[in-house]
């Protein structure tokens, strides 16, 4: 049976994709087509072009290459049909379909008053697949503990792109939502969770319903804004927790800073590669002078697969750490 993301690709695409061999196919993470260019795919951090025959090839010159007709098919499965429904989407520049699968589009930007109205033209797309990994937060979620309050601390993730910061929180959710708290002195029941999921990755939800589990005690607010869905959830949800991804805008950092009134606690990303970034970003920097964070946890990517190091909320290095997840995520 062909996973869901398989299904939005025209029909010789698709064909090709399936000829890609047992061990590439459950490692992808994106799929590239761009209109008269190489069909190139992304397979474990690995990447490679793919020719006619379904082959894998570091040649882009013998690699198929997607024609007009192949993304005004993909965009149509991508929209339903109706690119007037997805105006809103366009504008920022990517579609999220069910599962989670974010889609990256580029194209000819139509401007309005300085901002970007619509997206015309769009010849390239970038199919980046989400992964559920249970048991992935398992060496991490016990050094975000508040044994004190029986809770976790106020934690910031930081990674580049494609690290796995989505999977990471879409693993803590549902481990602090069932109270999976992989430490045996942490013997107190899961908590209120509530996930601010803007662009539908994390709990992959379709019409309000989560693809993934988050856990029994998570609720999600789905395509909202970042800070305006972390005010409705503390008004009308009462969470203990809340997760939420690619904090950056000053916006955030206030509904941020509300949220820490208001006794929840809050565990976000953001991109970055040290916590010596943070300096570079006014919103986030505001946080982390005024100690919002307790703990900061970096990502990065390593031979032997994935590694985090831990650093305080006086941003003093505490440890680093090896992943057993040899594989990236997605999203995030």
């Amino acid at each position: 049976m062909d996973p869901s993301w398989l299904t939005v690709f025209p029909d010789n695409i698709r064909d090709l994709l399936r000829k890609l061999p047992p061990s590439i196919f459950p490692a992808l993470e994106e799929i590239r087509i761009r209109e008269g260019r190489p069909l190139e795919i992304n397979s474990g951090g690995r990447y490679y072009f793919l020719t006619p025959d379904g082959e894998l090839t570091r040649n882009p010159q013998v690699a198929y290459k997607p024609g007009k007709q192949d993304g005004n098919r993909l965009l149509d499965q991508i929209t339903n049909h109706s690119l007037y429904t997805m105006e809103e989407e366009l504008r920022k520049g990517f579609i999220t379909i069910a599962g989670g699968h974010r889609i990256g589009l580029a194209g000819r930007a139509l401007l309005s008053g300085g901002r970007v109205e619509h997206l015309r033209d769009i010849s390239g797309f970038n199919v980046r697949i989400a992964r559920e990994v249970k048991g992935i937060a398992d060496p991490i979620l016990p050094k975000l503990l508040d044994f004190k309050h029986k809770s976790v601390l106020h934690t910031l993730i930081l990674s580049p792109p494609q690290q796995g910061k989505t999977t990471l929180i879409r693993d803590l959710a549902r481990q602090i939502s069932s109270g999976s708290w992989s430490h045996p002195d942490a013997g107190w029941p899961g908590l209120k969770v509530a996930v601010i999921d803007e662009r539908s990755e994390i709990a992959g939800s379709k019409r309000g319903v989560p693809g993934f589990d988050i856990g029994p005690r998570t609720d999600v607010m789905d395509g909202c804004p970042k800070a305006e869905g972390i005010m409705m959830m503390i008004r009308s949800m009462s969470p203990d927790v809340l997760i939420v991804d690619e904090i950056g805008r000053p916006e955030d950092a206030e509904a941020l800073a509300e949220a820490l009134h208001a006794g929840v606690r809050v565990i976000a990303t953001a991109h970055g590669s040290s916590v010596d970034d943070l300096s570079m970003r006014p919103a986030l920097s505001k946080l982390s002078e005024t100690s919002f964070f307790q703990m900061y946890v970096v990502l990065e990517r390593t031979e032997k697969g994935l590694a985090f190091r831990l650093w305080d909320g006086k941003r003093r290095s505490i440890q680093t750490q090896a992943f057993g997840w040899k594989g990236r995520e997605e999203h995030a």
